[in-house]
């Protein structure tokens, strides 16, 4: 069963985080800059919430377009799911479908491991089932004949 251990190590390790005290706009700097979709706001080494261009965008409807000085922390989700190196990918996906959540940080007890994306979580699935159906096509190619039965 795919874990999200091995769709962290498919990803690479890159990883973008920012403090709650970061104003907002810097945020989406970063975020543009980087093209990413998500921040993990850490304070003290704790995960303390998640910015994504959801929270961004909820932030500026209320506010009529307008960015103001806000900090991170007054639109951050601060109370974000997550999950751990060894759980399976068919858990995540169902997390992430009931929750509406695009990214979920990984975390090993109180070390921030990574983020997994939606996205990446598909590409996942698509490899591994395109493995498994390779293999599947290689098993069924050498697919041992059936003996010979002797003639009564």
């Amino acid at each position: 069963m795919l874990k999200v251990s091995e769709i962290l190590k498919v990803k690479g390790n890159t990883l973008f985080t920012a403090t709650p005290d970061m104003p907002v706009h810097e945020a989406i700097s970063t975020m543009s800059e980087h093209d990413i979709g998500s921040l993990v706001i850490m304070e003290h080494g704790t995960l303390v919430g998640m910015l994504t261009f959801r929270e961004i965008l909820r932030h500026l409807h209320a506010n009529q377009g307008s960015l103001g000085q806000y900090t991170i922390r007054a639109i951050m989700d601060d109370a974000p799911l997550s999950v751990t190196p060894n759980t399976e990918a068919d858990e995540l996906q169902r997390l992430m479908l009931s929750k509406h959540s695009r990214y979920m940080p990984v975390m090993d007890g109180p070390t921030l491991m990574g983020v997994i994306s939606f996205y990446d979580l598909a590409q996942a699935i698509v490899a591994a089932q395109q493995f498994e159906n390779s293999m599947l096509k290689a098993y069924i190619r050498d697919w041992p004949s059936e003996p010979e039965q002797p003639k009564a």
